[in-house]
């Protein structure tokens, strides 16, 4: 008798399987939100309550008043939103341009070039750290918004995943295009970039969460506040010669993430279906 069946041909119940399944997956998911859960009620409770749970304990928003004022908030959000707008723009562009000329155009040296874009997949960033701050030294451009962003404005995995997503398109799409006289970009424009849609909303809010929240690369290119992004600002704000006031630290860190807590509370699903037409393998 198959494994999984019962006598009378019905499929037996997973039983315990699956509720080891269940077990493991709230398991998982009161690690991950007990963090963010300690930062939500000590951000929103007088200092005297970070240590000890009190459901009588009074609510107060003085630690994000605290918070804001204790440092150039405003500033670091400003510096951040230009960031990965700038960086999302340049990467949509160059992404879109490379793939479309992966997919679609022969030329001489197309696979071995896109086999480097592939290695490049491999290589974390922060090995690139040194070289990186060379480069920009030599481009005057140290401690500026553009030094952070200009390593990330070609994106292999951007490329990469618009590639995959151009070559499903059917060819009979491109050559009626062609056939009504649009040129190649218009072919790209018109049928191409319409059709993966769904891949740019994944892919950007992809790119929009790592560059938010990267850390290692700003913090050793910047040094002032007029270029500093959130996550920077923030461990400079925590820093032990500011004191320790875990209430004030957990209210910047909610105002710093929350925006893409925000994000991804509303557009979860969206998110999840965009990969999933993406079609990811």
């Amino acid at each position: 008798m198959p494994a999984g069946a019962s006598t009378n041909g019905a499929p037996a119940p997973r039983g315990f399987g699956h509720a080891m399944e269940t077990a493991g997956a709230w398991l998982l998911a009161i690690l991950w939100i007990l963090p963010l859960a300690y930062a939500v009620w000590t951000a929103f409770h007088p200092a005297e309550f970070a240590t000890r749970f009190d459901p009588r304990a009074p609510l107060t928003l003085e630690n994000f008043r605290n918070a804001w004022n204790a440092a150039p908030f405003a500033r670091y959000f400003l510096n951040t939103t230009l960031l990965v707008g700038m960086v999302l723009a340049a990467q949509l562009v160059l992404c879109t341009l490379a793939a479309y000329a992966f997919a679609r155009f022969a030329f001489f040296g197309r696979d071995v070039m896109f086999m480097l874009v592939l290695v490049q997949l491999m290589i974390m960033p922060d090995v690139l750290v040194v070289e990186n701050y060379r480069i920009m030294a030599m481009l005057d451009l140290t401690d500026t918004i553009t030094a952070i962003g200009l390593p990330y404005m070609a994106s292999a995995f951007g490329i990469f995943l618009l590639r995959q997503t151009f070559k499903t398109v059917p060819k009979e799409l491109d050559e009626a295009a062609r056939v009504e006289g649009a040129s190649a970009l218009q072919v790209l424009w018109k049928v191409y970039v319409p059709l993966a849609k769904p891949v740019y909303v994944a892919y950007g809010l992809v790119s929009v969460s790592y560059h938010w929240n990267n850390f290692l690369w700003p913090l050793i290119i910047t040094n002032s506040v007029g270029s500093r992004p959130l996550t920077v600002g923030l461990q400079v704000f925590s820093s032990s010669d500011q004191g320790i006031d875990w209430s004030i630290i957990t209210a910047a860190t909610l105002m710093t993430s929350g925006p893409l807590l925000v994000a991804f509370i509303l557009f979860q699903r969206q998110f999840v279906q965009s990969f999933m037409r993406a079609g990811i393998r």
